[in-house]
């Protein structure tokens, strides 16, 4: 018999069709969950080796002012279309802007939204971080989250995506509960680490404004079109075994004032389609751990 994997290697492979079937409350076929990114760049970053920060000479104002629109104006454009249409937000948090810019955390907050570590400042890389490193990461994300909303994070996206080999052990290990670094399925999936298991929550970098806009190029009807075919797709081959769709969000994109019309047709039209379980990765989570599949 094969051996199973290493913490290393955590994928649990799961095909599809998938003889374990996943149902979702009301009988809804398609778990749909709202990601706003709201993060903190910093603009003039300590250099990594690895990576840029910027594209431009540091101190890069434009590119700092672009990002910082999100944090003055695309937060409220963005969470007021979402709020009118009855989707909470899960949020991938720069950590940092919660000493920096409480007042959009407080506003998320008093939405009723949850909140997930995305590391401290997004011009901060994990690659070649010591153990040590790492976890002041994880300790900082949990207290200043706690401190600044009430909440304990149950959630990991690593910041600006980037890992080192022992991220998910760690993570693991001071209870959180679910990652949003692997894109590899459209259903949650069990992670083994060496500190128990975690989930793997169904994050998206194909439907991601940031890749719609900054990598595919498209125009804002364009991406909208795209999400609704993903939701459509999704909520019927989700009447076999439930599927989630997560749209991933960054409010200086989609907050701007000509992209905010077409998103918000997209909202519209998958509250009224009557397939969607709207949510957050944290119920997604407790379903999924509920249904009995977490020990499979």
């Amino acid at each position: 018999m094969p051996n199973p994997p290493a913490p290393s290697d955590p994928q649990l492979y799961d095909p599809i069709p998938d003889p374990r079937p996943i149902r979702w409350p009301g009988g809804k076929t398609c778990a749909v969950w709202v990601a706003p990114n709201l993060e903190f760049y910093e603009l003039d970053p300590p250099p990594h080796p690895r990576r840029k920060s910027w594209a431009r000479p540091h101190p890069d104002v434009v590119g700092y002012s672009h990002r910082d629109h999100a944090n003055r104006v695309g937060h409220w454009r963005m969470a007021d279309a979402m709020s009118r249409h009855g989707f909470p937000g899960s949020v991938s948090l720069s950590v940092a802007l919660c000493d920096h810019i409480p007042e959009v955390v407080a506003d998320a907050n008093a939405r009723g939204w949850e909140f997930f570590s995305h590391g401290i400042y997004n011009t901060r890389y994990a690659y070649d971080m010591d153990e040590a490193q790492e976890r002041a990461i994880i300790e900082d994300s949990i207290a200043t989250v706690q401190a600044a909303t009430g909440q304990r994070i149950r959630g990991w996206l690593a910041p600006a995506l980037t890992h080192t080999p022992r991220t998910m052990d760690l993570i693991a290990e001071y209870g959180l509960d679910y990652t949003c670094d692997l894109y590899h399925d459209d259903r949650p999936g069990r992670v083994r680490t060496a500190s128990g298991d975690l989930i793997s929550m169904p994050y998206s970098l194909e439907v991601n404004d940031h890749y719609g806009f900054f990598i595919y190029n498209m125009s804002p009807r364009e991406y909208a079109r795209a999400l609704i075919d993903q939701f459509d797709r999704l909520a019927r081959e989700g009447q076999n075994s439930g599927t989630v769709m997560c749209i991933p969000l960054h409010a200086y994109l989609i907050g701007q004032p000509h992209r905010i019309g077409p998103f918000e047709e997209v909202l519209r039209h998958i509250a009224a389609d009557g397939r969607a379980w709207i949510t957050t990765a944290g119920a997604i989570a407790d379903a999924w751990r509920t249904g009995g599949r977490a020990g499979e």
